[in-house]
């Protein structure tokens, strides 16, 4: 058990030495193992090297294809707004009956079920098929932009400008 006094901390140990005699702890083959490629000086092997045969990174298959890194639209189904109560729908009041996560985003309304409401709908995209069923029940459909989000930064105001006095 050593003492409290005897431990031996620092911060910066310095790096061990190999190589420099049996008695450092460090000699004879220097942590290089018996023979071979790795224990010779002035080895160079590829991380990927297996030994002379076809590295694992040649026999996997590359990846072939697209993946877009657009994300998808928020869909709406068409019998999910006869529950809106309200002359316009957008972003901010089908965020508010929970039919999306978030009202900064593009939301599509899709066919599923009748439209029964009559309403303006304002939002990025609608089905052709649920807008026939709106313009029928005597609503409208306006195609608007997502609104964007409002900068949570707090604008920094610069100090003004004092007049220097000439002496």
């Amino acid at each position: 058990m050593t003492k409290y006094n005897e431990l031996n901390l620092s911060a910066n140990r310095n790096r061990k030495r190999v190589g420099r005699g049996i008695s450092a702890g460090g000699g004879k083959t220097a942590g290089r193992g018996t023979k071979g490629q790795g224990s010779r000086t002035g080895k160079k092997l590829r991380p990927t090297f297996a030994g002379g045969q076809l590295p694992i990174v040649q026999g996997i298959p590359k990846l072939r294809g697209f993946k877009s890194k657009r994300v998808p639209a928020q869909v709406v189904y068409a019998d999910e707004l006869n529950t809106i109560k309200g002359a316009k729908i957008d972003n901010f009041t089908l965020f508010e009956a929970g039919l999306i996560t978030t009202p900064h985003h593009t939301v599509k309304v899709i066919a599923r079920g009748d439209l029964t409401s009559k309403a303006t709908i304002e939002i990025a995209a609608m089905s052709a098929s649920v807008q026939k069923q709106l313009e029928k029940n005597g609503g409208k459909f306006i195609k608007t932009a997502v609104p964007l989000q409002k900068s949570t930064k707090v604008k920094e105001t610069k100090p003004e400008k004092t007049a220097k006095t000439s002496r």
